[in-house]
């Protein structure tokens, strides 16, 4: 008898073999096959269980370098696709090297040599197409704060008008799951799902159960021939939760905990690092003062600081205002795509030791038929700028922090939070300017009295009334202190003393010892409550797990952090509640700097909810450097939209039509070799022909500026692609990054650590790998503005 028909079974049984409830879920799962069938599966997952000595070397047969992987003891020489097969195997068998690991990297290094013999070398097979690109989510904190079983039931799935899919979960929470389904699915992800979960439609006679339950989905990636869908969950009734709930329960101790979640959102945040730093673009923030719109907040960064500085006059006072005034800052909030009231122009002009700014908008330049004048005048002086505003209203319903990890309070201090939701919108002034494109705008000149430019002079400020936050670049976790002291026991080793509490928060807190003991810190260490015990209901507030950071006072006063293993950590959040129900009694510590960090944390991640492009990051490779991810963010954008038309996986994305004909390597990565992180970044802009054929297909045409010489070619250029379809221009920025902030996703790495060992390090690798980024941003209506003839036909 053959177990080939059961191979997808033995898969869903492997990681549930070696737990201690492993027989009740096999007889759920075997339930309609025979005891000979039973017997067999059994003898196979013991086989494949059982502890191996084998070791694996493939020094010689395989075309790729060797590295020593140790595991177990035991000394193994595999190259780097039979390295991560070792790694995507291990934690099935709870990380031991059995039998089924062995097999497992042999296999797969045999498929792959087969697969190289029958195409040729991998490198060609891979050339086929090297541009295209995955993306990596920026902007998306998503936090699941419930507990999570890692369950597999069959699903259906279906949409409005779309032909029911079959399934799997994966996992599954109260208010959340993530699903397995097809890669050729059909389904929309800006709209809801409903899910059928069968197996429990079975079980539990619930009307929701019957007919669905909607969810939102909030994220989809690929793996193998499958989409995995994270959801969220939109419908159900209480009765629903309590059966979600009641299954979770019981199936608490069974599964491992899962970290796809923390793995996403800290993936999202160690890429931001690499892309904030360079950021040329200038975050304003917009708050309603007395019924009127104002900006009241920058966000700084080394990027944005030629921005700053252009602003500033002979008394170092920031005319900024004076550009974005209120009837301008009106305009935008009112008409927020308008390119009219969106694009603004500003020159200087120097006289008797002062600096006076000129600035308009387009509609201002049309209003007054003045457009020829100011373009032609004003693009001719060093001072001439081109700036593009980019506005976006703040949704407060979404929170401010990105709290990831569960116990983590999901919210800064009252008073960050307070400040936050005075935002009413965003602004991201982006500078425009090209030098080479001073002689594009000279075309607009006509000879008129430049006194007419009068009208345009701005107002002077005479004080700085916009707040600067800098932009965070470093630990971005401060979470409030609170004096409170109650007796706690500590333990290490079979040492064990007493202290008093001086201050806690939720996670951590500064202990006062009544006499010196010599612990081992950094290092592990139990601590109980005994005066909370009884305050704590069921919770067990004895041998809890800290990590003794540092102490102080000749070892009397100690600094503790929760680790968070396996399960959820009792002492972080009973301290939660008590912090939670007791604010107003408790004393918060004076920390005015952390503050100064949350707030400005908060800023971060409000301007990346909104990206005003699409970021990409280059890795350094073996031979040279390549395009490795481009950053998507929270909503859809038209760039990204449009090169993901020729992939038929989500998040990837076809490069090939902007990167082809040497220009990643002559215009990207060369330019990057010669530059360090303290350089501003470069750029070099694209012209694009876009020409919808049948079915609804966009051919893309692109060429470089600089390949199109003088303007009469740029100008034949735009006005064919308008004839045949439409024209778009892209400016590619181009920058070099310095090395990854790891403080500043340190607490996911340690909790991924915990629980998937060789996902974290391979998330730091891939971090450490970036050696640039940049941005391609959408400059088409500014390429438009160049040209007299062009913004006739507009």
């Amino acid at each position: 008898m053959s177990l080939d028909n059961h191979s997808a079974l033995i898969e869903q049984l492997k990681p549930l073999f070696m737990e201690p409830d492993f027989q009740d879920v096999f007889e759920q799962l075997t339930f309609d096959e025979s005891n000979s069938t039973r017997f067999l599966l059994k003898m196979e997952l013991n086989r494949i269980s059982s502890l191996c000595t084998r070791i694996i070397d493939l020094r010689h047969k395989t075309e790729l370098p060797c590295e020593e992987v140790i595991v177990a003891n035991q000394k193994h020489f595999l190259d780097a696709p039979a390295k991560e097969a070792l790694l995507q195997a291990l934690p099935l068998y709870r990380n031991k090297y059995t039998l089924g690991v062995y097999e497992h990297v042999i296999q797969t290094h045999k498929s792959r040599r087969i697969k190289l013999r029958e195409n040729g070398p991998v490198e060609i097979v891979n050339q086929e197409n090297p541009f295209l690109v995955p993306g990596v989510v920026l902007g998306s904190y998503f936090n699941r704060c419930e507990e999570r079983m890692n369950y597999s039931i069959r699903i259906m799935v279906s949409q409005q008008g779309i032909t029911e899919v079959n399934g799997v979960t994966l996992d599954l929470s109260v208010g959340g799951a993530r699903i397995k389904l097809p890669l050729k699915h059909h389904l929309d992800q800006d709209k809801p799902l409903r899910v059928k979960l069968l197996e429990l439609g079975d079980e539990f006679y619930l009307e929701d159960l019957q007919q669905g339950v909607d969810y939102q989905i909030v994220d989809i990636q690929n793996k193998d021939d499958s989409a995995i869908f994270r959801l969220k969950r939109l419908g159900g009734a209480e009765a629903l939760d309590n059966v979600l709930s009641k299954l979770i329960r019981s199936y608490k101790f069974r599964y491992k905990v899962d970290v796809n979640d923390v793995i996403v959102t800290a993936t999202g945040l160690g890429y931001e690092r690499h892309y904030l730093p360079l950021l040329t673009h200038l975050p304003l923030f917009v708050s309603i003062i007395d019924g009127k719109p104002e900006i009241t907040h920058q966000l700084l960064g080394r990027g944005n600081q030629p921005i700053q500085h252009y602003f500033q006059d002979e008394n170092k006072i920031s005319q900024l205002p004076s550009l974005i005034n209120s009837k301008r800052l009106s305009q935008l909030i009112k008409y927020p795509s308008n390119s009219d009231y969106c694009y603004l122009f500003s020159f200087t002009h120097k006289t008797n030791g002062k600096l006076y700014f000129y600035s308009a908008n387009l509609a201002e330049l049309k209003a007054t038929k003045n457009i020829h004048l100011f373009l032609g005048f004003a693009s001719a002086k060093a001072s001439w700028r081109v700036f593009k505003i980019i506005t976006q209203p703040i949704d407060h319903s979404k929170n401010y922090k990105t709290s990831t990890l569960p116990g983590d309070d999901a919210r800064y201090a009252a008073l960050t939070e307070q400040q936050l939701s005075q935002f009413s919108h965003t602004l991201q002034l982006i500078d425009l300017t090209n030098k080479d494109a001073r002689k594009d705008y000279q075309s607009w000149s006509v000879q008129s009295d430049v006194n007419g430019l009068k009208i345009f002079a701005q107002a002077k400020v005479n004080q700085n009334n916009i707040k600067k936050v800098s932009m965070p670049f470093s630990e971005r976790r401060h979470e409030a202190r609170f004096v409170f002291k109650t007796l706690v026991t500590i333990e290490q080793g079979g040492k064990q003393v007493t202290g008093i509490s001086h201050d806690i928060s939720s996670r951590g807190l500064q202990l006062t010892l009544e006499q010196s003991t010599n612990f081992t810190e950094p290092g592990a260490v139990s601590l109980s409550f005994p005066r909370l015990q009884a305050a704590a209901g069921k919770a067990n507030l004895t041998h809890l797990p800290y990590q003794l950071i540092r102490s102080r006072m000749n070892g009397l006063t100690l600094h503790l952090s929760a680790t968070i293993g396996h399960s959820p950590h009792e002492g972080v959040e009973f301290l939660n509640k008590l912090i939670a129900h007791n604010k107003q009694k408790l004393e918060q510590l004076s920390d005015n700097e952390g503050q100064q960090k949350e707030l400005a944390d908060g800023m971060k991640n409000l301007v990346m909810r909104q990206l005003p492009g699409v970021p990409y990051f280059i890795e350094k490779t073996v031979k040279a450097a390549k395009m490795a991810y481009i950053g998507i963010g929270t909503t859809t954008d038209e760039i990204s939209h449009l090169f993901a038309q020729d992939s038929d996986k989500v998040l990837q994305y076809n490069l090939l039509p902007l990167l082809d004909n040497n220009v990643l390597k002559q215009q990207i990565i060369d330019p990057l070799k010669l530059m360090k992180p303290n350089h501003e970044m470069g750029f070099f802009e694209v012209f694009m022909q876009l020409t919808r054929h049948p079915r609804g297909a966009v051919q893309i045409q692109c060429k470089l500026k600089s390949e199109l010489g003088n303007n009469a070619q740029q100008i034949q250029f735009i006005t064919q692609s308008k004839k045949v379809g439409r024209f778009m221009a892209l400016r590619v920025y181009v920058g070099a990054t310095d090395k990854p902030d790891m403080s500043y996703i340190r607490r996911e790495l340690e909790y991924i650590h915990i629980h998937a060992h060789h996902r974290a390090k391979q998330l730091e690798e891939q971090l450490w790998k970036v050696i640039g980024s940049g941005e391609l941003l959408d400059i088409t209506t500014e390429v438009e503005i160049r040209f007299p003839s062009v913004m006739a036909l507009v």
